[in-house]
């Protein structure tokens, strides 16, 4: 690729024929929902490790409170809140692994076939077209792609 190619988009971030403004629409829209998905998901990660630091932490403070004497405050540490459900039946794993199978792979597969079946797979047609819509053409730091 030349230099000037930089100037036009990728043939992965063109419209193929025949897909209309509202069908690019609606996929940027889709895919944006997905994108937030993913920032739950994360989120939901960011849940999972940071209860289990904290589960973990708990035996630190149960030998602190033996060593300081406080055997009934311990026991009751260990006893009430050391390795407890977060929800009735559930550790957070578990809340991950079934919001991952009941939600977000389904979710995932169904934009994948969505982008697929309307628009060849092309991905990030929205965006893409935006780009080109915004950049001002010929500068070094407003090319469609990089140069090779």
């Amino acid at each position: 690729m030349n230099t000037d190619d930089a100037q036009h988009p990728d043939p992965e971030h063109r419209r193929p024929d025949g897909v209309s403004d509202t069908t690019v629409e609606a996929l940027g829209a889709l895919s944006k929902a997905l994108e937030t998905v993913e920032r739950a998901r994360g989120a939901l990660y960011t849940f999972h490790q940071l209860t289990g630091t904290a589960d973990l932490a708990l035996d630190d403070a149960v030998r602190l409170l033996r060593e300081a004497g406080h055997e009934e405050q311990a026991d009751r540490v260990e006893r009430e809140i050391l390795g407890r459900n977060v929800i009735p039946g559930h550790w957070t794993f578990q809340i991950v692994e079934a919001y991952n199978a009941t939600y977000y792979r389904p979710f995932q597969q169904a934009e994948q076939e969505i982008r697929q079946e309307l628009a060849e797979g092309r991905d990030h047609l929205y965006e893409a077209e935006m780009k080109e819509a915004r950049r001002t053409r010929h500068h070094p730091d407003h090319t469609a792609r990089p140069a090779t």
